[in-house]
């Protein structure tokens, strides 16, 4: 058959894949519609909630679905399967499959069959469509005469976008076992720049969500990123799999109504990442639990008692012995410290005429006393004075804003490390404060006791249904009277009507502290300290991670030295390491002049193998301290003419209108055509040196240039892959 011929043949089946969709997309409408317009009863609700998220996840899988629905086809010798980011099947003939889902396992080998392996297949064919239609496609026959690299080369030299589009239709063999690694526990994968590892990993939250769908759906899963630039490029990848029950942030946002983007100074992350800082907390939360200077006079209608450090300190040692929090303690010491200020009330009161065998009158004047005291207010300030109720804001704000609390509660630091704490503004939040302010959780627990929330919340509603039941009683036809209560208890029509939380599981998570996840994928894990580990371990109970890194690629001074480190105290051999090794973004020119930065930085570390080259060489320019703004867009305005996307990355901010200008640690992650880089000396000799050189350089995918003021880094300027004015 001709090529024309099988191009027409296949424009005509994947028309029919289509309209099949249209119908399912049109069906899943109706039954959306009609589960919205039922009419419902408390009882039955629930059923209409799930037919409504029923319905709108079908449709929402169509839409997806509708953009790109077919991308390939597997051929084996009497059998032939079309893959698709969906699977359709036939209802009419026995649910007979038309599309294979990318995910299911019967699609395998359009991922994995070589000519030496080609697990039961003859031809694998790539289509390429413009919208719905079908414009070419190439086959590779396994008989070791066709190239496999083809598609995903033409896939990689095609322009880039400003978001991340999905490799469903490219990826290969050593990226698609990861994907489908079934193992428990932490799963790493590193790899250097180009390698795909962050595509992977969200692949393999879509497989994840396709193979265990019922557990899933009802935890969701976290996406951590490094900054928000990143999760904005990112984001659209999982929506156009068809999978919304993912939450995505950074570390700076995973404490409910804080958003912290600011970064400490290398000193002051090195610090507040350590484990130390477990007992640093610690000992901040004992030291809000105080005794008095000065005696407090409590003033009553008989008596003037001194709350003096003898009292306090007895309530505090009773507080503390309780086991509670250090916010339910609260109660406990208030309660001690009461019966205290009672029995020495009594003993002022009795001064004189109040004897030892007056048990009865002691026992009325105690409790006239702590009556009194209940409600006193001099009482109730002193308690919260001493023991206050504290959110993980103000502990850790009065913490960093008070050189004094500094030094009981960091004992163990140095004075300077102490002052790298310090600042003026204690609830100026960094990112590092962040695991910090969730450990404090750990400590003070919450606020107000949940349990005693929700079980004041039940009592209102049960007071409140008691009403609506009183006005409910009527008379039979014999004259009797019905009571409503007789039929359905308060208790009953309260938990009925208790109301649902229907905001999708996103929404709900993100504003959960207490939220766990069913999964977690961590990017730039490297770049986590010990407390960050703390917080995520607490999110994902089950410790169902997939950790993606670079250890070469490291700039925090709190991060992962090495994964055993980070991992082992929190699921000690549970864990899986895995390796990517080819770049398939960077092209081998680039590389090339990285992998020197990389040697000189870390002789340890190997750059990941590059799978092509560009034609374009980098080069470098040299230009005068006051020309180098002029001279960056005048270079960005000609590379903004280029197909694809362009940026500039530079140490410090820059204003060039209408382009792209990110410091090496927001680049982190993200991908363009053409890339300047500016005054890498200042990169090569910043606190985070020869990693964020590193990243800098293997972010273009076609072409990168270099302009600077000063003498190139050795490295650069002696890979001898830099053509023009090398400086």
């Amino acid at each position: 058959m001709s090529k024309n011929a099988e191009l027409s043949e296949e424009r005509e089946c994947v028309a029919f894949l289509h309209g099949r969709l249209d119908a399912e997309r049109a069906a899943a409408a109706a039954a959306l519609a009609d589960a919205l317009m039922q009419s419902v009863s408390p009882e039955t609700a629930w059923q209409r909630d799930v037919s409504v998220a029923a319905g709108r996840a079908r449709v929402a899988r169509a839409n997806v679905a509708a953009g790109g629905l077919c991308f390939g086809r597997i051929d084996g010798a009497d059998s032939r399967m079309h893959i698709g980011r969906i699977g359709l099947f036939d209802e009419d003939h026995g649910h007979e499959p038309l599309l294979l889902d990318w995910r299911a396992p019967a699609a395998r080998p359009f991922y994995c069959a070589t000519a030496a392996n080609p697990e039961g297949l003859v031809r694998r064919r790539h289509l390429s469509l413009s919208g719905r239609q079908v414009t070419d496609f190439h086959d590779e026959f396994f008989d070791g005469t066709d190239d496999p690299g083809s598609a995903l080369l033409a896939a990689m030299n095609a322009p880039r976008e400003p978001a991340m589009r999905d490799i469903v239709a490219t990826v290969q063999a050593e990226q698609d076992e990861i994907i489908r690694l079934d193992r428990a526990g932490v799963v790493v994968l590193e790899g250097g720049p180009g390698t795909g590892k962050t595509a992977v990993a969200l692949h393999r939250i879509a497989y994840l969500l396709y193979t265990q769908r019922e557990r899933l759906s009802r935890r969701g899963v976290l996406m951590l990123g490094p900054n928000p630039a990143f999760l904005r490029y990112i984001g659209t990848v999982l929506p156009s799999l068809g999978e919304t029950d993912v939450v995505f942030a950074t570390a700076g946002a995973l404490f409910p109504g804080v958003r912290a983007d600011v970064e400490d100074s290398p000193a002051a992350q090195r610090i507040k990442g350590d484990g130390a800082m477990v007992e640093v907390l610690a000992a901040a939360v004992a030291d809000r639990q105080e005794t008095p200077a000065r005696p407090i006079e409590i003033g009553l209608s008989d008596v003037t008692v001194p709350l003096d450090h003898e009292l306090a300190d007895a309530a505090r040692e009773r507080a503390r012995a309780s086991g509670a929090l250090h916010n339910a303690a609260n109660e406990v010491f208030g309660e001690a410290l009461l019966h205290g200020i009672a029995d020495r009330a009594v003993d002022l009161i009795g001064d004189g005429w109040l004897e030892d065998e007056d048990v009865a009158l002691r026992a009325d004047l105690l409790a006239d006393v702590r009556f009194e005291l209940s409600g006193n207010a001099e009482f109730r300030r002193a308690v919260d004075s001493l023991w206050p109720v504290l959110t993980p804001q103000r502990l850790l704000a009065d913490l960093f804003g008070s050189r004094r609390r500094l030094r009981a509660a960091c004992s163990s630091l140095s004075e300077q490390d102490r002052e790298e704490l310090f600042r003026a503004d204690g609830a100026a939040w960094t990112v590092s404060d962040v695991a910090l302010l969730d450990e404090a959780v750990e400590f003070l627990g919450p606020q107000v006791s949940v349990g005693a929330q929700q079980e004041r919340a039940r009592r209102e509603r049960t007071d409140y249904a008691r009403e609506v039941l009183a006005a409910q009683d009527w008379d039979d036809e014999d004259g009797e009277t019905l009571r409503a209560a007789d039929v359905i208890d308060a208790a009953e029509l309260a938990e009925r009507q208790e109301e649902r939380d229907h905001r999708p599981l996103a929404e709900r998570a993100a504003a959960d502290r207490d939220w766990t996840y069913g999964n977690l994928v961590v990017d730039e894990a490297q770049e986590l300290s010990t407390m960050d580990w703390r917080m995520l371990m607490r999110r994902c109970p089950g410790k169902a991670i997939t950790a993606v890194g670079d250890l070469a690629q490291r700039r925090s001074p709190a991060g992962a030295r090495s994964w055993r480190e980070a991992f082992e105290p929190h699921v000690r051999e549970r864990w899986t390491h895995r390796e990517l090794t080819t770049n398939y973004r960077t092209p081998a020119e680039i590389m090339d002049v990285a992998a020197a930065v990389l040697a000189a930085a870390d002789p340890d570390a190997r750059p990941p193998l590059s799978i092509r080259r560009s034609g374009h060489p980098p080069w470098s320019r040299k230009v005068e301290p006051a020309g180098l703004r002029a001279a960056l867009h005048e270079i960005a305005e000609s590379e903004a003419a280029q197909p694809g996307t362009f940026a500039v990355i530079s140490p410090v901010p820059l204003d060039l209108p209408g382009h792209t200008v990110l410091t090496p640690g927001a680049a982190k992650g993200l991908e363009f055509d053409s890339v300047v880089l500016a005054e890498p000396h200042r990169i090569a000799d910043g606190p985070r040196g020869g990693a964020e050189l590193y990243v800098a350089l293997t972010r273009a995918t076609q072409r990168l240039g270099i302009v600077h003021t000063a003498r190139l880094p050795a490295p650069i300027r002696e890979s001898g892959g830099v053509v023009g004015d090398v400086g």
